[in-house]
């Protein structure tokens, strides 16, 4: 169990500290994030899937129904899942330790309480482990504290990947949640079309990331860790542009890793540093130039004074 004193606005969040806390509640939110796909209207590189930070933790944001409207909410400070409708009616559920496939079964009961009836997937996606939501009784944990570190930083990350957003005039993402890749990003776009994605990420179809990639860009976002590897901040460029390996950017802890093709900012860097929020910025607008500059996009029609 961590410890609930953040002694900063930048917890420290350990991969290990909380590894089956954060396998069960990616689950989790894949299940929920599964219903804003089956419900919301398609829209380009499958901008109408992620979950949206808010003051509360992740919302699904505004959906249709027959009935109205509805949202879900993973709120992380009382710890509940909540779903709204326009017609004023809430159902909560308590966000505590229990398996992924007791969460699936409660949450199908609550989507037809509320009169909500939707077919999803469900089997997980981008990641190795495909049990069914229904059958894994394996992935269980949730450890309140750990996961209030986790919104914690969401909310840091964020607020700074907003800003960055806004030095954008060209067509750019929301700031958005990706449940299925569990990580928080934002999209900047040259206005060019890009080559066909090659895919082969894990449980997902090609032609589902060709849409997400159809045209050239650079990406950013954070990664709350996973897989033996630690939380960081990433950049990268879509295609992929060797000469990035020898690109200079900032700060000092920031590297370009050839295996994933990407930068990283270690994100215990990043909350150490004296300026935590600045040093993310320099990092997310070092590693933007450096893409745009060697992909020779239009940087004076594209960016705001």
């Amino acid at each position: 169990m961590m410890d609930s004193a953040s002694p900063t606005p930048w917890p420290a969040l350990p991969a290990a500290a909380w590894q089956d806390t954060r396998q069960t509640l990616h689950l989790w939110t894949q299940i929920v994030g599964k219903t804003r796909l089956a419900l919301s209207p398609m829209l380009n590189h499958w901008w109408q899937v992620p979950l949206y930070v808010t003051p509360r933790g992740l919302s699904t944001g505004p959906m249709p129904t027959a009935a109205g409207s509805c949202e879900i909410v993973f709120d992380f400070r009382r710890h509940q899942l909540r779903l709204h409708t326009s017609a004023g009616q809430q159902w909560d559920m308590p966000l505590q330790p229990r398996s992924v496939a007791d969460f699936y079964r409660h949450y199908r009961a609550l989507l037809r309480e509320a009169g909500i009836h939707v077919r999803i997937w469900p089997v997980p996606v981008e990641i190795e482990d495909v049990t069914p939501f229904a059958e894994d009784e394996h992935h269980r944990a949730y450890d309140a504290t750990a996961v209030e570190r986790f919104w914690d930083v969401l909310l840091q990350a964020d607020q700074v990947l907003n800003e960055f957003r806004g030095r954008f005039m060209g067509k750019c993402s929301p700031v958005h949640f990706f449940w299925g890749s569990f990580d928080l990003a934002v999209t900047r776009f040259s206005g060019r079309p890009a080559p066909p994605h090659p895919g082969g990420m894990p449980n997902l179809a090609d032609w589902v990331t060709r849409e997400s990639y159809s045209a050239e860009q650079c990406a950013a976002g954070w990664w709350p860790g996973g897989n033996g590897q630690e939380a960081a901040f990433y950049s990268y460029a879509y295609p992929g542009l060797p000469e990035l390996a020898h690109a200079a950017v900032q700060p000092a802890a920031a590297f370009f890793s050839p295996e994933m093709g990407e930068f990283f900012l270690p994100y215990e860097a990043a909350r150490l540093a004296p300026d935590p929020r600045q040093a993310v910025l320099d990092f997310l607008q070092s590693t933007y130039v450096a893409a745009a500059e060697l992909a020779h996009w239009d940087r004076p029609a594209l960016e705001r004074p």
